[in-house]
């Protein structure tokens, strides 16, 4: 077989103007609501710069505030289905760290912070990481009847399950805020033509 066509990597790149708002933020974060106030601020900004859709999220420094990573909805400017958020700033945040485990041994005690409740794919790999607290705006139907997305098949006690694996759940945070901006989206797919991307799902 001629393996020359193969594709042999894959990849997303992080867009210059997260970095910007990045740059206008403190140092550190010390608050949950700091956190989210960032991701949020992200969320809004990444549909109407064609990245995708509104969702950012942070990998953070429990103890101190300090950022980790920052990640956006990259499936319209990657091309990849699993470029959400979520996926993002774990890769880039196990990138910055130089392994896969963001809670080894020894390590600090880091979260993901991100605009309402993973979906089926990023509770995977909120599982997975390593991270020791999900901070999350909200839960719910809300965000699947704003937007038009589908968020998969998740399971009843999702939380629960993260629990067991040593991760504090932590919901509620500027939950009003991340319904604006799901409702603004979903406000932008009507006027703009702006893309949801479910293949083919049942949102």
């Amino acid at each position: 077989m001629d393996t020359t066509g193969l594709p042999r990597s894959f990849g997303a790149h992080l867009p210059e103007w997260v970095l910007e708002e990045i740059a206008a933020t403190p140092a550190t974060l010390r608050t949950d609501a700091d956190r989210m106030a960032l991701v949020h601020r992200l969320a809004a900004r990444n549909p109407l710069e064609g990245s995708g859709g509104p969702f950012a999220a942070l990998v953070v420094d429990s103890d101190t505030g300090a950022l980790v990573s920052a990640g956006v909805n990259l499936v319209l400017a990657s091309g990849l289905s699993v470029a959400h958020a979520e996926v993002t700033a774990l890769s880039l945040a196990q990138a910055r760290v130089g392994g896969w485990d963001l809670g080894a041994a020894g390590a600090p005690r880091r979260e993901l912070v991100v605009n309402w409740r993973p979906c089926a794919q990023c509770y995977g790999a909120v599982l997975w990481s390593g991270i020791r607290r999900l901070v999350i705006a909200g839960e719910g139907p809300e965000l699947e009847q704003l937007t038009g997305f589908d968020e998969g098949p998740m399971r009843e006690d999702w939380a629960e399950q993260l629990r067991l694996r040593g991760v504090e759940v932590v919901t509620g945070v500027r939950r009003a805020e991340a319904l604006e901006v799901f409702a603004e989206y979903g406000r932008m797919t009507v006027e703009r033509g702006l893309t949801v991307y479910n293949a083919r799902g049942a949102g």
